[in-house]
């Protein structure tokens, strides 16, 4: 069976004011196919690197969501909105001797409190479902919500900028955060905010970086899109940045189609991208699993530059597939 219709990945320039969903909608028609997704959600307000799956792609974004991200985001101290960032109208604000009172070493203090791991409660507008019903819903429909704390890492936030501007009733702080997946940077500046004691809220986010996919990649949607579509990622280049990969030659591409399993020894780790070190408590058999781990390890299966599947490697080193690419083989 062929497939003619566009397959792999595309990084995005999300534009302000465009929901991610809206883009989803975009490319549909800029590349003429209904099969796109969208791998972690930028709100409305943010703009950057937003990562679609078409076509078979979709398959991969399970594993791009889950990775860390990096942003630029501008953090206004001295007032507070529902939503925690500029899509709403702030709500409450500082006492001006409060505000006042708040210089660089408090600042930089507060940030230091958020790195690393911590127990981050998101911002109740948000898409988390509570008792099968997203957050963002029963916040508008008058609901007081309270979400649990999550444990979020943030590997990285540094202060870029600070413009004093406290007769004016704020203070605007540039900031760089490298994140895990599940990270509300809107609820660090809320939390900020309250630490200080003057509320704060985002003005600005920009994502920059999604895994090993960078803004330098991002293509801009154009408004006339009847514009020739620019090139995908491949499918077997995108899951490198994800996975570890091994390759096998034709027939065991065609065997794993099959859902037949390929035996340890017949294929070969690319020591490139796989060499992640051996369970301590399995046997890694031969040439095929060195150096990726045995035990129900997932990995990506190359044949020539062509993704076949995402498999699994057995304890005993076989390799069976989880997920088809190259349904062509099938």
């Amino acid at each position: 069976m062929s497939d003619s219709s566009p397959q792999g990945v595309l990084v995005c320039d999300k534009p302000q004011g465009l929901s991610s969903h809206g883009v989803v909608s975009r490319i549909r028609r800029w590349f003429g196919t209904k099969k796109v997704g969208h791998a972690g959600t930028l709100d409305p307000m943010a703009t950057g690197v937003l990562v679609l799956g078409l076509g078979r792609g979709t398959k991969l974004l399970t594993y791009i969501t889950g990775v860390s991200k990096t942003y630029f985001a501008t953090i206004r101290l001295g007032s507070s909105t529902p939503t925690d960032d500029a899509d709403s109208e702030p709500d409450r604000f500082a006492d001006p001797a409060d505000l006042a009172r708040v210089d660089t070493a408090a600042i930089e203090a507060a940030v230091a409190k958020l790195r690393g791991p911590i127990d981050q409660v998101p911002s109740a507008v948000s898409a988390i479902k509570v008792d099968g019903k997203r957050s963002y819903a029963r916040v508008r429909a008058g609901e007081d919500v309270e979400l649990k704390a999550r444990r979020v890492e943030v590997s990285a936030f540094e202060i870029i900028d600070i413009r004093f501007a406290a007769e004016d009733g704020h203070i605007d702080v540039d900031v760089e955060v490298d994140c895990s997946s599940g990270t509300y940077v809107r609820a660090l500046a809320r939390d900020i905010g309250t630490d200080l004691g003057v509320f704060g809220h985002l003005t600005a986010l920009r994502r920059t970086r999604v895994g090993d996919f960078h803004f330098d990649q991002a293509v801009t949607l154009p408004e006339d899109l009847d514009v020739p579509a620019p090139t995908l990622i491949t499918l077997a280049e995108a899951a490198r940045t994800l996975l570890p990969v091994v390759t096998v030659d034709a027939e065991q591409a065609k065997a794993l189609m099959q859902g037949k399993t390929v035996a340890d020894g017949d294929w070969h780790a690319d020591t490139a991208d796989a060499a992640v070190g051996a369970d301590s408590d399995s046997t890694v058999p031969s040439a095929g699993a060195q150096g990726v781990d045995s035990a129900n390890r997932e990995v990506a299966v190359v044949c020539d530059d062509v993704l076949v599947s995402v498999a699994e490697v057995r304890r005993n080193g076989g390799l069976k597939s989880l997920t088809a690419f190259a349904i062509d083989l099938a």
